[in-house]
């Protein structure tokens, strides 16, 4: 038996996908499998009267209040009693605090008519309010989607993460661990695996590793995900082995399976998969493909994922009234899926083109995909999916609806796209008519000398054709932008936020972020920096725990923390309709004058 473990915190609102896949490729070879997501029953445990009257100080103010209406609230956020909605709205429910911030011009928000909507916003900065007061008093390394993301953020050693576990865990901490250890009596596996998708994830599941080694030394324990896919390629440290026997990366279906008959004693150490372990205390690798074993698993052959045994009725919905696409990643429940493996363009500058979760194409069939969409909406009683592609392919898109429409279902459906010039007007209504809501794409640099520079394979007109077409078709679009790419100059970053302040302005974008450009070891820029005019001056030397973003130098003349915040603020007052009669350049008057 196996336990398929997401430790705290990834989303309030639905499961990560990892474990879902995991499971049904391990049934489908013939072993059991449990699952479970960690994080949101800890949520559920410390969210309650019980957690807090037993763990703030005594005297601490609106403690009481906290007490008696926090299960009120999340049984809100869980959609089972709209009827609290017009006493949060009221004013007197919730603690004062809750209530005090960010709530000017709520009814210009939200109208006389969206009671639950402005009520579910009351109620997320009140858990926000309840989440520093934890941090505050219980934990420091507490947030509500994230657990100490600071210690384990491009962290070059291991010494301050091992310090952080070497000290008695928090009550928050021994918590999670209460909860693990129902799981492991209740389950008995032979081996329990965590995903880390994210840097927030990886001291939980360090500590969960801690405790199982322990008190369950006949458990095996192994860890895969995102985090080590990108930041543990070249490990070295063998104190990570301290807490875990072993860990995979890439895609985890085979590199499992070698590890469930490993333990059956049927192979050795030499015919592992993608695996890392500690041998004669250092650091080994193996990556075997002797035997004839095979080492990727065709996409259209994988089984669907497999939903069961999650605590489905626990994810709550929160509000972002910020951000458009933030406020639909976190409200709502959407089964997460993959429809193709890799990205099919994989060329930009700037991306990890070289790992393997985005340089090896592999798609399925149109009606594979489809059939995975209606029995995941089987399993979970939600017809909502949000597709977490590098990119969704066009011409499997296209495919995927007309199938979508031609078995006469009903979904509603979101993902990452490319602004190409596939998306006309004919295939944007098709994709509306099938039930896409709303897209995300890369503008990145909205500069096309930049965008030829970074290999986008996109140009800004062709990016405002697609929008528009999108936005025609009722489908909202949000764009990704970033900023602080080697040889941009100012007035390119001037002229990019002109381009959006356009688009916005025409009402083909609704939504749109912008993030520092970060050179990591595994994108182009990063393995041929000299070709983009950047020096870095440790190039090739690894350190020996995470090894992702590189530092680099760059000629810029202008101050790029200060054109970041002119970034955001722009865009924020964007999205809520101001300044779009303002020409870009006037937000960079201060910067302008300094240089």
């Amino acid at each position: 038996m196996i336990l398929l473990v997401t430790p705290p915190f990834t989303q309030l609102n639905t499961p990560y996908p990892a474990t879902t896949q995991l499971k049904a490729f391990v049934e489908q070879q013939g072993y059991e499998a449990e699952q479970t997501d960690l994080g949101i029953e800890l949520i559920d445990e410390i969210f309650s009267k019980d957690f807090i009257e037993s763990n703030f100080p005594i005297g601490l103010p609106d403690s009481e209040k906290y007490a008696i209406t926090i299960e009120h609230v999340m049984r809100f956020l869980r959609g089972r009693d709209h009827t609290l909605a017009s006493r949060i709205v009221a004013g007197n429910f919730l603690p004062e605090t809750a209530r005090a911030k960010g709530t000017e011009e709520l009814e210009w928000a939200f109208g006389v008519a969206g009671i639950d909507d402005e009520a579910r916003y009351l109620a997320t900065l009140y858990l926000e309010d309840l989440a520093e007061k934890m941090r505050q008093y219980i934990d420091s390394n507490f947030e509500l989607v994230r657990y100490a993301e600071h210690l384990c953020t491009y962290a070059a050693d291991f010494d301050e993460i091992e310090s952080t576990l070497s000290k008695n865990p928090t009550a928050i901490e021994n918590a999670m661990l209460s909860l693990l250890d129902r799981h492991l009596l209740h389950i008995k596996p032979d081996m329990v695996a965590f995903t880390v998708p994210f840097p927030g994830c990886l001291l939980s599941a360090l500590r969960c590793g801690q405790y199982i080694k322990k008190h369950y030394p006949e458990i095996t324990v192994c860890m895969g995900g995102g985090f080590a896919n990108t930041e543990w390629r070249q490990l070295s440290e063998p104190r990570v082995f301290d807490y875990v026997d072993y860990i995979t990366l890439d895609d985890g279906e085979l590199p499992l399976m070698r590890l469930i008959i490993h333990k059956e004693g049927r192979i050795g150490d030499e015919e592992l998969l993608r695996t890392y372990c500690r041998r004669d205390g250092r650091v080994k690798y193996v990556d075997s493909n002797s035997n004839g074993m095979p080492t990727q698993v065709a996409n259209d052959t994988l089984p669907t994922p497999d939903f069961y045994g999650l605590p489905l009725d626990l994810y709550i919905s929160t509000a972002d009234m910020t951000n458009p696409m933030h406020s639909l990643w976190s409200c709502g429940r959407w089964n997460k899926l993959m429809m193709a493996h890799g990205c099919y363009w994989a060329k930009c500058a700037f991306c990890d083109t070289t790992l393997d979760y985005i340089g090896r194409y592999d798609a399925p069939k149109a009606a594979t995909v489809v059939d995975r969409m209606e029995r995941i909406a089987t399993q979970t009683g939600c017809s909502g999916f949000h597709f977490v592609d590098e990119a969704l392919p066009p011409q499997l898109l296209r495919e995927v609806c007309e199938e979508i429409l031609r078995r006469r279902l009903v979904f509603s459906f979101w993902g990452n796209i490319r602004f190409e010039k596939t998306f006309t007007a004919d295939y944007c209504k098709l994709l509306a008519d099938a039930g896409c809501i709303a897209v995300s794409g890369g503008l990145e640099v909205a500069s096309d000398r930049l965008l030829r520079l970074i290999g986008k394979g996109v140009s800004v007109q062709q990016t405002v054709m697609a929008a528009r077409n999108l936005s025609a078709s009722g489908i909202m679009v949000h764009t990704y932008l970033m900023y602080g790419f080697p040889t941009e100059t100012l007035q390119e970053t001037i002229g990019a936020l002109e381009n959006v302040r356009r688009m916005f302005d025409e009402g083909i974008v609704h939504s749109a972020f912008w993030h520092r450009y970060a050179m990591t070891v595994h994108s182009p820029s990063g393995q041929m920096p000299e070709k983009y005019s950047a020096r870095c001056a440790n190039k090739g030397i690894y350190n020996s725990f995470c090894n992702n973003e590189i530092p680099f130098d760059a000629d810029f003349d202008y101050d790029l923390d200060a054109v970041g915040d002119i970034l955001r603020i722009a865009t924020y007052n964007y999205m809520n309709g101001l300044g779009l009669d303002r020409p870009a350049s006037k937000w960079f008057k201060k910067v302008l004058k300094n240089r």
